[in-house]
């Protein structure tokens, strides 16, 4: 069965910092993008930032990130462990949401954060930074 399942969530002052994990288990397909959006309250679901990887035994490796967290957070992927992360530091009220991570198989592309173009949805982390 397919899974993805989220941790690292919580509650921090603006300017602090998180880490979030991904685990993923039974996903069809080697490689493929994995990343991660965010939905807050009365708002559309935003992508955040994606990893491709191509599959057993290659070292391409493409991101994509949103502008509004470039510089703040950073994606990364193992896949001896089948786990993405996402480190996110100086923290603002305005990266407040659930926090979900998402998988497809094959290239990110220009439509990485479109959330329709994603197969599989973990059921999310809460984030909340207050000022």
């Amino acid at each position: 069965q397919e899974q993805l399942e989220e941790s690292g969530g919580d509650s921090v002052q603006a300017g602090g910092s998180l880490r979030l994990s991904c685990a993923a288990s039974g996903l069809p397909f080697s490689g493929g993008c994995l990343g991660w959006f965010r939905q807050a309250p009365g708002k559309e679901r935003e992508g955040v930032a994606v990893v491709y990887t191509g599959g057993a035994g290659s070292t391409y490796t493409s991101t994509y990130i949103r502008d509004s967290v470039k510089g703040r957070f950073t994606i990364s992927r193992d896949n001896t462990k089948n786990t993405l992360y996402l480190q996110m530091n100086s923290l603002n009220p305005e990266d407040t949401a659930m926090y979900y991570c998402a998988a497809r198989a094959g290239l990110c592309y220009g439509s990485w954060s479109i959330p329709e173009r994603y197969t599989y949805w973990g059921q999310g982390t809460q984030v909340t930074v207050s000022s």
